[in-house]
């Protein structure tokens, strides 16, 4: 997070701080500073009416308002009571002002932020809002600012009494101060999400790298195409008429033609992925519901994890949103999950209904090769002629310093490469690294320009409170009309029995390509015509089945006439889930449900363990493998088989792709795409893949790769360091732990001040594309880095029946009670109840809180 020089300043200063302060009164005073009120009663400026505040047993607040300007505003003072930190972190990164907080260390990060303009965007759909979208976002706006002294006549709070992290944060820069907050703050949030859920970009990239060393019909084995015996969402979806031309899919690429070396690009994302936690395509997340035909209650249950990158604290905060009482006026009550940050329920159920989330992931971002005037770089040609960029000025403040940064922008999008210098630089001399369908030369002078959909305005969080007010399908369906980016996928059941699902989104048709590679910007011949209208996108409603599963996996069948994308999840979890439906003894509950969430059965080592059975091992080495392995059940739980099977893993995926010229980056790293591209090559003896040149050993068949990697398993040094040489001492829910840390001061290298605000490690079960899905990278650790942000089960004969679980707290506060006592459940993968009558609240309430109108007597 900083520069190797603000460390050791850091590092200095504050341990003479501590050490000054360590069991004295002011420190233990510090540490309990910003911890909120949660009872009695508050005069605060900017309410109508009395707002009443109820917190449970788990810290979680159930407010209760008599007009819809009081709920938000409560929403964004409780927001700002527990987590404002994360709130200005979070600002600061949609802002691209990191710098403003951080210092200099930051400047790289906030240029290119201020270059993708999340800021801009949000600020031209602050002003196209819709008047009760805009009441929304202005009295949370409102009640974020009365917590933090905004308001006429207020004192503003200090930093220290807003959140520890401002303590630590004075020592590297003394004259910071959170400012107010606004509605573009909310707003710049669905950008950042958007980023976390970008889709296919690091694919679009990792392809392109990838054509340099190998043919194209080699990078197609790395990609394989979605299993045929794998589950699709909508696979009875058909569409007789498009309304759209249905265009070419064929590449754009000359396959003889290397394409073009995105290093510098790459580079950019990485930046952001240090923030927002890194993209990868095994990231996912489940959801699924059940009719109450299959059900025990006779009405729907249904389940929800969303799998998102660890952190600290938890990206969720769970809140309920009463209207008392509910009215046309004030429409609104609603229980589940929220955005520190943002109005509004995200995921969740309402009086009537419950909705589900999963990343669809289609391809919304298309890489644009422009070619450059020579004798003006702020040119390009596009059809013939050479037209001028937009160019978009931004100041970046850095202290008493200012930067400005330039950016240009074609019809395309911003240009994301600030030179093309190093992409040609690291090329050969005898290859081109781009060349076009009709046999084009890669341009001279070129730059690499993004076309996103998020760069466009939207009205996402229109979606998400109309979500929170509808009563039934239809007001559902309107409302995800406007969730336009990031597309997903929704899931729905309602307290009639009725269960649905509906992709929404807006998914570029393309006049050419496929967007698996970066295209010429320099003709229309790459053009989006449009996007798919919602009412072709795919839907279901009350399938014959009676379920419905989505787990990143392919949507429709292929006489869907539109492309979504060609980089889903390969379907390995949605098949498990399937399968347990399936083979379900009677009717489901939701302990049924509870215990599908919990599953950790890795559906792709049967098939490795098949062929490691069959190789000669030595002796010692055979004797290990019938103890751990020959009848191991295949499921990730503690103890040795799923530590030895996964270090296993590791070295056969080194092994087999470690020596063929691909970049440790561009390697399968497990998941979903490494375990299809695994069960095909198992089938292919003679493949040429077959070839391991990392080890000095002649090893050139399937098996002997096998028979190598089951050997280096039992030299894995992470198992070496944690448990030595006896595998039985080896603990794969230890090897494979979870450590909470927080986003900035928690990454500092400083154990000093990462022990303040990191908490781990937790052991772990599950793995990467399992149902219980806790992410690792191979050629990195097997740390958890990904998970089940949060567990959720809906039960629609009983909403106060319902269950959840996040990850850590509600609290941001270090040293709050409610900081981490969610990790202990999440780990045992237990739940707690979702609390929904007043009754209920009440009978389990930690303390109840009166916020007064100031003024009132």
């Amino acid at each position: 997070m900083f520069s190797k020089i603000r460390v050791v300043i850091i590092f200095v200063v504050i341990v003479v701080l501590l050490a000054g302060l360590a069991g004295v009164k002011y420190w233990s005073e510090a540490k309990v500073a910003s911890f909120p009120q949660i009872e009695g009663q508050l005069l605060v400026d900017g309410l109508q009416k009395p707002v009443t505040v109820t917190r449970d047993t788990m810290g979680i607040p159930h407010i209760y308002a008599e007009n819809l300007q009081d709920l938000f505003f409560a929403q964004g003072y409780v927001h700002a009571q527990d987590r404002f930190w994360q709130m200005d972190f979070w600002r600061h990164i949609g802002a691209g002002e990191l710098s403003e907080m951080f210092g200099e260390s930051q400047l790289e990060t906030d240029r290119f932020l201020k270059t993708l303009g999340w800021k801009r965007i949000a600020e031209t759909e602050a002003q196209t809002l819709d008047a009760e979208s805009l009441e929304i976002l202005e009295a949370y706006a409102a009640g974020v600012n009365a917590y933090l002294g905004y308001t006429d006549g207020a004192t503003i709070r200090k930093p220290q009494n807003i959140s520890l992290e401002y303590v630590v944060l004075k020592a590297l820069n003394p004259n910071y101060s959170p400012g107010p907050w606004t509605p573009v703050n909310s707003l710049t949030w669905a950008k950042a999400m958007a980023w976390d859920l970008r889709g296919n970009l690091g694919q679009e990239i990792e392809r392109s790298i990838l054509l340099r060393t190998l043919t194209p019909e080699q990078v197609a084995d790395l990609y394989p195409e979605y299993p045929g015996d794998h589950p699709l969402i909508a696979g009875d979806f058909s569409l007789d008429n498009p309304s759209m031309v249905k265009t070419s899919t064929e590449t754009s690429m000359n396959t003889k033609a290397v394409a073009v070396l995105a290093n510098e690009v790459d580079a950019k994302i990485a930046l952001l992925d240090a923030m927002l936690g890194k993209n990868t395509p095994s990231v996912g997340s489940n959801n699924w519901v059940i009719s109450g035909d299959i059900s025990e209650t006779g009405m729907p249950l249904l389940a929800n994890d969303p799998h998102l990158g660890i952190q600290m604290p938890s990206i969720w905060y769970q809140i309920d949103l009463h209207c008392k009482p509910r009215s046309n006026t004030c429409p609104y009550e609603v229980a589940g999950f929220s955005f520190a940050g943002v109005p509004g329920v995200v995921i969740g159920h309402n009086n009537r209904i419950a909705w589900a989330f999963t990343n669809n992931g289609p391809d919304v971002m298309d890489l644009y090769i422009e070619k450059l005037n020579p004798e003006n770089p702020d040119q390009y040609e596009y059809n013939g002629e050479w037209v001028d960029f937009e160019i978009i000025t931004e100041i970046l403040q850095v202290g008493d310093k200012t930067e400005v940064v330039r950016i240009r922008s074609s019809i395309h999008g911003p240009v994301i490469s600030d030179s093309y210098g190093p992409l040609m630089d690291s090329v050969e001399p005898t290859e081109t690294p781009f060349a076009v369908r009709s046999g084009q030369e890669l341009p001279e002078h070129y730059a690499i320009t993004l076309r996103w959909t998020a760069l466009e305005p939207g009205s996402v969080f229109t979606a998400i409170w109309g979500f929170n007010e509808a009563q039934n399908w239809e007001e559902f369906r309107e409302a995800a009309k406007n969730f336009e980016v990031p597309s997903q996928n929704l899931l729905y059941a309602d307290v009639e029995g009725n269960i649905g699902y509906q992709m929404p989104g807006n998914v570029p048709v393309r006049r050419n390509g496929d967007g698996t590679l970066p295209v010429p910007g320099w003709t229309d011949e790459y053009e989006w015509l449009g996007y798919i209208p919602f009412e072709e996108l795919p839907s279901v409603y009350n399938p014959p089945s009676g379920y419905i599963i989505t787990a990143n996996n392919k949507v429709t069948p292929e006489n869907y006439p539109y492309l979504l994308t060609t980089d889903y999840d390969y379907g390995y979890r949605a098949q498990r889930i399937e399968d347990m439906i399936k083979q379900s003894e009677g009717k489901i509950s939701i302990d049924d449900f509870k215990l599908m969430q919990a599953d950790d059965k890795n559906m792709n080592a049967a098939a490795m363990i098949d062929i490691l059975n069959q190789v000669e091992l030595p002796e010692e080495q055979a004797k290990l493998r019938e103890e751990y392995l020959a009848n191991w059940d295949h499921r990730e739980t503690a103890g040795p088989s799923a530590a030895l099977y996964e270090a296993f893993w590791w070295s056969l995926v080194e092994s087999t792709f470690g020596d063929e010229n691909i970049a440790e980056d561009e390697q399968p790293a497990g998941g979903s795409r490494s375990y299809e591209i695994m069960r095909r090559l198992i089938q292919q003896p003679e493949s040429w893949w077959w070839d391991d040149k990392t080890t000095t050993d002649k090893v050139e068949t399937r098996d002997e790769i096998f028979a190598s990697a089951f050997g280096k398993a039992l030299e894995c040094e992470e198992c070496l360091a944690k448990f030595g040489k006896d595998v039985s001492k080896w603990d794969w829910s230890v090897l494979h732990s979870a450590t909470f840390r927080n986003a900035t001061l928690g990454k500092s290298g400083i154990s000093l001040i990462e022990n303040i605000f990191n908490r781990g490690p937790v052991p772990t079960t599950g793995g990467e594309s399992i149902v219980n899905a806790t992410g690792w990278d191979i050629y990195d650790s097997f740390e958890v880095n990904w998970l089940p942000s949060m567990r959720m089960i809906v039960d629609l004969s009983d909403l106060s029946n319902s269950q959840t679980v996040h990850t850590t707290g509600q609290s941001g506060h270090a040293y709050h009670p409610h900081y981490f006592d969610m990790a202990p459940i999440w780990a045992g993968l237990d739940y707690y109840p979702m609390y929904w009558t007043e009754t209920q609240v009440a009978e389990n309430a930690e303390g109840t809180l009166i916020l007064q109108p100031a003024g009132a007597q």
